[in-house]
C-alpha cells in the first residue's frame, strides 16, 4: 500500500480535545522537512539540469492535480513579482484554471490530457516538465511524463511514495517520504507541504543560479506595491551610500527595478 494512503498513527481524532488535535498534528508537521532533506540531491540534479537549458529558451513547467496542481500554480505565479521573470515557470492542473476554486471530478484520470494541456505551450527537448503527485500515480501527470520524456524534456516528479508509476517515468525522483497524514489519506497536509517546499526549493535556487538574486537581495522584483517601493528604496540605500529616503525612491521609481537603479547611479559616480 501506497505509504500516503496508510492508517494514521493517531486514532480516534473525534474524540480529541481541540489542542490535543493541533498539537498531534504539529508533532506530525515536524517530520516534513527531515523527509525533504533525503530529495536534496534529486533536487539539485533537477535544478542544474533546468539552469543549463534555460539558455537554450527552456521553461519550466510544473504539472499536478488537486492540491498538488495548485501548489504549483502558486509557485509559478510568484516567479514574475518577486524575480521580475515571465514566462519561465508555468504552472498547470487537471481540469484547468477554473479546478484551481472547485474540483472537477475526474480530470486526474485521464491519460492523455496531462500532455494535451501542455500543447499549446509547443514544448521543446530544452523545457522541463516537474509532475507533482502525492500518490506518484495520478494518471494526469504519469501520461504527461512519459510523454515529455519520450519527447526528449526533462522530466521530474515530487512525490511522496518511492515505488510508484510516476518515479518510473520521470528521469528525477525527488521523493519526500513524510509516511501517513494525519487524517487518514488527506495528503494536502504533509504530503501538501512537503510539496510547497520542495517547489520553493526548485525555484529559489534556479532563480539565484541565474543571477536574479545579488547578495542576498531581490534585485529584479516587480514594484506591485508600497511595501516592496519601500523594500527597494531602502536596498538602493544600502547598495549606494545614498542617505536621503526620497531621492532613493525617485532614483527606483525611475528606473523601475533596484539594479537597474543601482546600475544608474555607479555609471553616474
Amino acid at each position: 500500500m501506497r505509504t500516503t494512503e496508510q492508517a494514521s498513527h493517531y486514532d480516534h481524532l473525534d474524540r480529541m480535545s481541540t489542542r490535543e488535535i493541533l498539537q498531534d498534528i504539529n508533532a506530525e508537521d515536524c517530520a516534513v522537512p527531515v523527509a525533504v532533506a533525503q530529495a536534496i540531491p534529486a533536487i539539485e540534479e533537477l535544478v542544474d539540469g533546468i539552469v543549463e537549458r534555460v539558455p537554450r529558451g527552456g521553461r519550466v513547467f510544473y504539472l499536478g492535480a488537486g492540491t498538488s496542481g495548485r501548489l504549483g500554480i502558486v509557485d509559478a505565479s510568484e516567479i514574475p513579482p518577486t524575480y521580475g521573470v515571465s514566462g519561465l515557470f508555468i504552472g498547470l492542473m487537471a481540469g484547468g484554471d477554473g479546478a484551481i476554486r472547485t474540483a472537477v471530478e475526474g480530470a486526474e484520470d485521464q491519460w492523455e490530457q496531462g500532455w494535451l494541456d501542455l500543447q499549446p505551450y509547443h514544448p521543446t527537448s530544452a523545457d522541463t516538465l516537474v509532475g507533482i503527485t502525492a500518490s506518484g500515480g495520478a494518471p494526469y501527470v504519469v501520461g504527461a511524463l512519459r510523454k515529455a520524456r519520450a519527447a526528449g524534456l526533462l522530466t521530474g516528479v515530487v512525490t511522496n511514495n518511492s515505488e510508484s508509476l510516476s518515479t518510473e517515468a520521470a528521469q528525477v525522483t525527488m521523493v519526500a517520504p513524510v509516511g501517513p497524514e494525519f487524517v487518514t489519506g488527506s495528503t494536502r497536509m504533509k504530503s501538501g507541504t512537503s510539496a510547497k517546499l520542495i517547489l520553493n526549493m526548485i525555484s529559489t535556487a534556479v532563480m539565484i543560479r541565474l543571477g536574479h538574486v545579488q547578495g542576498n537581495k531581490m534585485v529584479d522584483m516587480q514594484l506591485t506595491n508600497q511595501k516592496l517601493v519601500d523594500r527597494g528604496t531602502r536596498m538602493i540605500m544600502e547598495e549606494t551610500g545614498i542617505t536621503d529616503y526620497e531621492q532613493a525612491k525617485a532614483l527606483l521609481l525611475k528606473y523601475g527595478q533596484v539594479r537597474a537603479a543601482v546600475d544608474a547611479w555607479q555609471k553616474q559616480g
